[in-house]
């Protein structure tokens, strides 16, 4: 929150300043962890932001606290890109020839040869942060220059980056590769890092001139799946009634229940899966990555347990499935509930943890978010429609 309320005033600022990229970044929130666990809500952040500035002055801004909930809702209403993508990673894996590989592990350990791209990757890997110029120019590079999968790229992404989103970097890595808005691509070029992001170049470096203006072209990237859009979940947006002890499972994809539709419920305890194997045998995070987890569910079991009145466990487990059921039958639950978890691997855990819990007679309950349902229901087709009608609702409300 101190981050936050330190970035409030440079707002107004934020839609000239936010594609240079600086030591530090100091021009733009580094919010996206918080964003990414809901640690800090894009409600909060919306809120304050319209009493201390005009719509006008803040519409950039804004815009960029909402891509994430477009990207999300998009993602909601077309599982099968994220269902695709992780099975691609793996198929690659075993498909390619062994120098594409090498050279795919080359780049992402940043020894391309390409010395400004090489900075970035290694900033990714030793900070778990990247600018989002730079990652569109990192994207790119991967893609359009080195021609190799974007299925892999988007993996080393996730990989590392700590506000790692599902949704945000699986369809950005698309819109790079063209896919997202079919025949738009975005090319790396030159002039634009001297223009934007003078920290990654040097005055003697050798190879960057792979990237000069007209050299760059756009690789050819072949759609590989359906995008035929699925109706929105219809999750109950209040606390349904409850009958008998009731367990709040907090996962990574929202760890604020205390604010929101939840805020009322009366647990008899709350509880977390922290599973290091899915982490990193499942997703291959780094270790970098993997700590951050533990520490944003740690903090928000703390709040809370402090909000609720009552214990919160964090379990530790190599089967989150197989925990959660052990801690309803331990604490004699009859129901757990949850915010609802977006596309990605906590939803791709539901089916299985249902039929678990089905054989245990404890019923599962999740619940969305109103403003996640109404935002959602905007992001049917690109940003710019979703932005139309998310603008109107924002004006709306102040």
């Amino acid at each position: 929150m101190n981050a936050w309320r330190t970035f409030l005033p440079k707002v107004a600022e934020y839609a000239g300043l936010r594609n240079h990229v600086q030591q530090g970044h100091g021009n733009v929130s580094r919010l996206g962890p918080q964003l990414r666990f809901r640690t800090l809500l894009e409600d909060e952040i919306i809120e304050e932001t319209l009493k201390h500035h005009s719509f006008r002055a803040a519409e950039k801004w804004l815009q960029e606290v909402c891509w994430r909930r477009y990207w999300k809702g998009w993602l909601e209403m077309r599982p099968q890109v994220w269902t695709h993508w992780r099975r691609r990673v793996k198929q690659l894996g075993h498909e390619l020839a062994p120098e594409v590989l090498k050279r795919a592990e080359a780049v992402a350990a940043g020894e391309s040869g390409v010395p400004c791209m090489d900075r970035i990757a290694r900033e990714l890997i030793q900070t778990g942060y990247l600018h989002n110029h730079a990652r569109m120019w990192w994207a790119s590079f991967w893609i359009h220059v080195e021609c190799l999968p974007w299925e892999l790229g988007a993996d080393v992404f996730f990989r590392y980056l700590l506000d790692a989103d599902p949704a945000s970097n699986t369809l950005s890595w698309r819109w790079v590769a063209g896919l997202q808005t079919p025949g738009k691509t975005y090319l790396v070029r030159l002039s634009n890092l001297q223009k934007y992001g003078t920290v990654y170049l040097d005055a003697s470096d050798t190879g960057n001139e792979r990237l000069e203006d007209g050299r760059v072209t756009a690789c050819k990237v072949r759609e590989e799946i359906s995008l035929e859009r699925s109706p929105l979940t219809a999750y109950p947006t209040d606390a349904p009634p409850t009958a008998g002890p009731v367990g709040l499972w907090l996962h990574v994809d929202d760890l604020s229940p205390e604010i929101g539709p939840l805020s009322g419920i009366q647990p008899a305890s709350i509880a977390a899966c922290i599973s290091d194997g899915v982490f990193r045998e499942t997703y291959g995070l780094s270790d970098q990555r993997v700590a951050s987890l533990h520490v944003a569910l740690e903090e928000g079991l703390n709040r809370a347990s402090a909000h609720y009145g009552c214990e919160a466990i964090s379990i530790r487990t190599d089967d989150p499935a197989e925990g959660l059921c052990a801690w309803a039958e331990a604490q004699g639950l009859a129901e757990i509930v949850a915010l609802a978890p977006m596309v990605g691997p906590v939803h791709d855990l539901l089916p299985r943890l249902r039929s678990k819990l089905e054989l245990l007679g404890v019923r599962l309950t999740l619940v969305r978010r109103p403003s996640d349902a109404l935002a959602f229901s905007f992001a049917t087709t690109g940003f710019f429609p979703f932005w139309e009608k998310m603008s109107r609702h924002l004006q709306s409300i102040t």
